[in-house]
């Protein structure tokens, strides 16, 4: 029996290359299957929209083997301002890493705190969750937790108080993020909206949703106050082997790191200057990253080779991401070639019309939330879904930020759930932490988070939540 139980195969979850690949190819021998179709469009204030009503039958055009075997380089070139956006996000965070200015300020929030340890849950998770707002690099997590886990400890607070502030923080930042550029960005991109567009009603659902999380993890700590033994952690013990390891913590302070930083934040305001004044896109964006990454090494006495390889190495971590933005876009590519995006569309949309129209962005966030299961990666996501949606969407009395919205909050907060979630499964690895026992601390959080998020996304819709 127990060999037999040891040769059972358990079900490992297919590379996203392969879950891309495989809906692909199925949305090619759809194109044999579903009848083409096309709408009629409309050039409306620079954007191009569906005219409802016009959808019309025309004749069958399958996907040919040509046109299967080209849809991912063809995605591709269509995404490579995008993908080399995201590239140069990772070049960059990684200069900052490896320049010591992330460090500083961990020392600094350390120094910091003294006797008031209880604010070290707001003030750490409002710094992340602007991190990430601002970068969309919600794997940072993953440099911050051997960090910041023994500072938690040494305040009297355990690793899932930690951990818990953490990927709460940088979830909410990545979720309802400012400038995001792989998930926002590239939805935005497709829905032809103002890039970043929206942000005044995204700042409010961010303070929103993170001050619940902050008050959800604050509570946690003081039940743990009343009752040591009700810890939902099995092995407390683990703690020791953060504690002793506090050289992760040390960090050379010394004044061309400061003065890298103090450019590096001052460098933010110029980012937005050009993002609202000049309307930069991905093109510019890319060579602010690159520029402001560079300088900001070589102030903090970096050498230029050093830069070089910090990049390079910034870039081979997120590549996986920045690809899936072009693999994930074969998809509706292919439904193109076949002429039966459309009428998926038009199908979608004849039961969309049976809900109320309020009901319509929380039914998308429920759906991008259940897709995020197999395509983790928020920028391939948004390159995989938003064209049918944002097609969707042009037949309703809905706005194409709301489903924008409606996306983020689908994709966003499930990525500290889903066991798919590469970079949430390291974390809780880090931390020491079982699955199973991070499900008994989270669930209570993300019901609240997404029936808040549907109150939002019903007042968008009533408000008809446009580009501003």
């Amino acid at each position: 029996m127990m060999n037999n139980k040891k040769n059972k195969k358990e079900f490992k979850m297919p590379h996203i290359y392969v879950i891309l690949f495989v809906i692909i190819a199925f949305a090619s021998l759809l194109s044999y299957i579903i009848p083409a179709g096309t709408f009629d469009r409309e050039e409306v204030d620079g954007v191009t929209q569906i005219i409802p009503n016009t959808f019309h039958v025309v004749e069958s055009n399958p996907v040919s083997f040509f046109e299967f075997m080209t849809s991912i380089p063809r995605g591709i070139q269509e995404t490579v301002i995008i993908i080399f956006g995201i590239l140069a996000i990772g070049a960059m965070f990684k200069v900052l890493e490896k320049s010591g200015i992330i460090n500083l300020a961990i020392d600094g929030l350390m120094k910091a705190f003294g006797n008031k340890k209880v604010l070290i849950i707001p003030v750490i998770a409002f710094a992340l969750a602007l991190i990430v707002s601002l970068t969309g690099m919600i794997e940072s997590s993953l440099i911050f937790l051997p960090a910041l886990i023994p500072l938690f400890l040494k305040l009297g607070y355990d690793r899932l108080t930690a951990t818990g502030t953490i990927l709460i923080s940088t979830v909410v930042g990545f979720t309802v993020g400012l400038t995001p550029a792989a998930n926002l960005g590239t939805a935005q991109t497709i829905a032809e909206l103002p890039l970043f567009s929206g942000m005044g009603y995204r700042a409010l659902i961010l303070v929103v949703m993170l001050t619940i999380g902050i008050f959800f993890v604050i509570l946690y700590t003081r039940r743990m106050q009343k009752h040591p033994k009700g810890s939902l952690l099995s092995n407390a013990d683990e703690n020791d082997s953060f504690l002793k390891n506090e050289a992760i913590m040390s960090s050379e302070n010394n004044k061309r790191v400061i003065f890298a930083a103090v450019f590096f934040l001052l460098s933010l305001g110029f980012m937005f200057y050009g993002i609202f004044v000049h309307k930069w896109y991905f093109i510019e964006l890319s060579g602010f990253y690159i520029l402001s990454g560079l300088i900001s090494g070589l102030i903090a006495g970096l050498k230029p080779s050093e830069i070089a390889e910090a990049m390079n190495d910034g870039m081979k971590q997120i590549l996986l991401g920045a690809l899936i933005v072009g693999v994930a876009r074969a998809i509706s590519i292919v439904l193109a070639d076949g002429q039966i995006l459309d009428t998926m569309i038009n199908s979608l949309s004849s039961v969309v019309t049976i809900l109320p129209d309020t009901v319509v962005p929380v039914a998308m966030m429920i759906v991008q939330g259940l897709i995020n299961f197999l395509i983790p990666s928020g920028s391939g996501q948004a390159a995989a879904t938003m064209p049918i949606m944002i097609g969707l969407v042009d037949l309703t009395n809905m706005t194409r930020q709301t489903a924008v919205l409606a996306f983020l909050m689908g994709d966003g907060f499930s990525n500290i759930f889903y066991p798919t979630s590469g970079y949430f499964m390291a974390a809780l690895a880090i931390a020491k932490i079982k699955y199973n026992e991070w499900l008994k601390f989270i669930w209570p959080l993300l019901i609240v988070w997404y029936v808040v998020g549907a109150i939002f996304l019903v007042i968008a819709q009533l408000i008809q939540y446009g580009p501003f």
